[in-house]
């Protein structure tokens, strides 16, 4: 399981690498990759409304660094949204 989410992700960001800009369409079709890999995972739906919701708002409008391309930006919100979803803190199983 945990295989088949993290190729989907990787197929997800490199894709998104390859943006010049961030766009609404970029956004739309990113976040609706996103919400499919994490349904796919059976992640709880409600979960993932809000997930998903909060990356929309966090990408839209964002001002992005010379220095940093935008696909790489867009990256780091989904990866600091997904690190505050699970915790900052590691336990063990």
């Amino acid at each position: 399981m945990f295989n088949q989410i993290t190729e989907k992700f990787q197929g997800i960001f490199r894709s998104v690498r390859g943006f010049g800009t961030i766009t609404d369409s970029n956004i739309k079709s990113t976040v609706r990759d996103v919400r499919k890999a994490l349904i796919d995972a059976d992640v709880n739906f409600k979960v993932v409304k809000s997930f998903i919701s909060t990356i929309e708002k966090k990408a839209e409008g964002t001002k992005v660094i010379n220095s940093v391309k935008p696909g790489e930006h867009f990256i780091k919100i989904i990866h600091d949204e997904m690190i505050s979803l699970l915790g900052k803190k590691s336990s063990e199983i």
